[in-house]
């Protein structure tokens, strides 16, 4: 090895956090996460020189050696069980080594949720939505088209809210998305956090157009101060409320240009779950609509509530 070859330690160990995250999110194992990152290196150390100096991105080869490892372990005890529910793992509770860190970022509660999908579910939505894995690489790992995977993800995200979403009133979501909406307009971050289920998750889809964040957040507290960093700079920064997807949801513009979409899932009177839909692509027909003039008006709503600027 060259100095051309060293790596900062720094960068040395955050990728092999990145990897036992991505194991762990995988798999629900603290062992077992440990065993695939330390098998993914013996993969890396046996390529031959000429073999590692080809790979121009070694974090990614590594992440995609993981995420392959990972599924495999998730499919092998399923070809007896219809390929559902065998990749359920048993999580220990104990809070000891550099795994206490990733215990207390980590929701326990979506974690068991996706113990109950398939291997192959799980792991589009763990390397799409939770780590931000551009769609051809979840593709290579998942050995399914990008379209597929697209759908895999979109199944777990509709299973997760059916999960944690209890039946509620269209006026009580719409009071609940009105509050949220007010918190925000006064940058109270303990009012939002109250509107929140202490085990709130927020989810950012960037879709790798933009710098959004590459997991999820958990807990109130940092659920909204994630919401309240968002929506800094105001006044160009303006949030309304919307008709989101049959519900009132959230509508954030920047510029008159919408920049973000906000769905709230209810749980207990609270909010169970944040989705934020920042990626581009998925944001075109808000700010394209017939009549719009690419103001960035969105689509038409149920009803339109008032925003803050």
């Amino acid at each position: 090895m060259d100095h051309g070859d060293v790596v900062p330690i720094a960068e040395l160990l955050d990728e092999r956090r990145y990897l036992l995250d991505v194991a762990y999110w995988m798999l629900g194992s603290r062992s077992e996460a440990e065993c695939v990152v330390d098998e993914t290196y013996r993969r890396w150390y046996g390529l031959s020189d000429a073999g590692r100096e080809q790979i121009t991105a070694p974090r990614s080869w590594l992440a995609k050696t993981a995420g392959g490892i990972c599924l495999g372990r998730l499919v092998l005890p399923d070809r007896g069980a219809g390929g559902r529910g065998g990749g359920r793992r048993t999580r220990a509770v104990d809070g000891e080594g550099p795994w206490a860190v990733v215990e207390g970022e980590v929701s326990r509660v979506l974690l068991e949720a996706l113990d109950s999908v398939s291997p192959a579910e799980r792991a589009a939505f763990v390397l799409n939505d939770v780590f931000g894995m551009t769609s051809g690489a979840v593709a290579d790992i998942v050995g399914r088209t990008e379209a597929e995977c697209a759908e895999l993800a979109h199944r777990v995200r509709r299973g997760l809210r059916t999960q944690r979403s209890l039946p509620t009133t269209p006026e009580r979501h719409d009071s609940l998305a009105r509050a949220v909406r007010d918190a925000c307009a006064a940058e109270d971050a303990a009012l939002l956090a109250s509107l929140l289920s202490p085990d709130a998750t927020a989810f950012f889809d960037g879709g790798g157009k933009v710098r959004a964040l590459a997991g999820p957040v958990h807990g109130s507290r940092r659920v909204a101060h994630s919401l309240l960093t968002l929506l800094a700079d105001r006044p160009r920064t303006t949030l309304a409320t919307h008709s989101v997807n049959g519900r009132t949801g959230l509508v954030v513009r920047y510029d008159r240009q919408v920049a973000a979409v906000i769905s709230l899932d209810i749980a207990d009177r609270h909010i169970a779950q944040v989705w934020v839909t920042l990626n581009p692509d998925k944001l075109h027909a808000w700010n394209h609509t017939p009549g719009s003039g690419g103001s960035g008006s969105g689509r038409s709503p149920a009803h339109r509530g008032d925003g803050w600027s």
